[in-house]
């Protein structure tokens, strides 16, 4: 964020978005990463702009000329900085994000970035583009406008796909008593998730799948694959009964105890993968969700000693692999996004069990 003085102020997160826009300009490329997040070095896409709409309807370029970067409003040059000290501004920040915590100011960095017309942090944005460029493909030479999704090393691991009301799925549970019911819904210890589901295998009880609390969610989870609703809904059971939380390890699992029946492990991996790509490129669980990708560029990974990587969609099997490798259910409140109580509807018992995915 921004204070009319012109300082600025967030987390290591927001910093690295601007960091990620400096570092590009001065690079004048962003390489391609594999599934390890590694660069490939024949592999690179050069950056003819970089445009920012931090005040709605005035977008400005910044387009690499050589050894300078031209600062332009409706293809009027207002400014221009080298490309050397852009580089300069880029590398001190980078050391500033890795030595602070919390949400901080950077009197410095922000006095560079208000002298090129950077006002904000992050640029304002509706949907899943965190920064937005115009491209050259090596192969073709087709240039194209293109919104990439920034995801930093830096911080703290960032969330892929955020707890709510809405990503609840619903079981039913079977072999347990209403009395039962009722002592395992007391349960309050600091470890009462894994308790709750202790107790529940202890009194004999089974839980299935069997729904989800969010028909908008539901619907977009259909649009990826028909069958996503039951394969989520086995990886949470999982999750939630045995504790294994890692998603690779997960498909894993799905595939040695296949619960719908597709006799061949590689269906759950595949339909998996296609999953978590779309949500790492525009779909959210409460958004009705068109199929396409909002972040039609693809990823940007800013790694934690300042490299900077891409996962285009010309590259999307590296991406996906990315994707799985690197991700982790996790446990959101359960008081907040309501879930992990016994429930009665129509004389049979229910609970909800909720998902939340991260990164590693």
């Amino acid at each position: 964020m921004a204070n009319k003085d012109g300082r600025m102020s967030g987390n290591k997160g927001e910093w690295s978005e601007l960091y990620a826009f400096m570092k590009l300009l001065s690079q004048g490329r962003v390489y391609a990463a594999n599934e390890k997040v590694e660069k490939i070095d024949e592999v690179y896409y050069p950056i003819l702009k970089i445009m920012r709409e931090e005040t709605k309807g005035e977008v400005v370029d910044y387009v690499i000329h050589d050894n300078q970067i031209c600062v332009e409003i409706q293809s009027n040059k207002i400014i221009s900085v080298d490309r050397t000290e852009m580089e300069n501004q880029a590398n001190k920040l980078i050391k500033e994000i890795a030595s602070h915590s919390g949400s901080f100011e950077l009197e410095e960095i922000a006095k560079f970035a208000n002298g090129i017309k950077v006002t904000k942090i992050k640029a304002p944005s509706t949907d899943t583009t965190d920064i937005s460029m115009q491209i050259e493909d090596i192969h073709t030479n087709f240039i194209r406008n293109v919104g990439f999704s920034i995801k930093s090393e830096v911080g703290n691991p960032p969330t892929l796909l955020n707890a709510g009301l809405t990503t609840n799925f619903i079981y039913k549970v079977t072999g347990i008593t209403m009395e039962q019911a009722e002592e395992i819904n007391a349960i309050e210890t600091r470890t009462k998730i894994k308790d709750k589901m202790s107790k529940i295998a202890e009194y004999g009880g089974k839980i299935q799948y069997c729904g989800m609390n969010h028909d908008g969610f539901k619907r977009n989870l259909i649009m990826v694959d028909s069958s996503m609703p039951e394969i989520i809904g086995n990886m949470l059971l999982y999750f939630y009964t045995e504790d294994v939380k890692d998603c690779d390890n997960l498909v894993d699992m799905l595939g040695d105890r296949d619960p719908l029946g597709y006799g061949d492990p590689m269906m759950y991996t595949y339909k998996f993968k296609k999953f978590l790509c779309s949500c790492a490129l525009g779909m959210k669980p409460a958004k009705p969700w068109d199929g396409l990708d909002e972040a039609n560029g693809g990823y940007i990974i800013v790694k934690a000693d300042g490299e900077i990587l891409a996962y285009h969609i010309y590259n999307r099997n590296f991406f996906e692999q990315y994707l799985l490798d690197n991700t982790y259910l996790d446990r959101a409140s359960t008081s907040r996004h309501e879930y992990m109580s016994l429930y009665e509807g129509n004389g049979e018992l229910f609970i909800k069990l909720n998902l939340q995915i991260r990164f590693r």
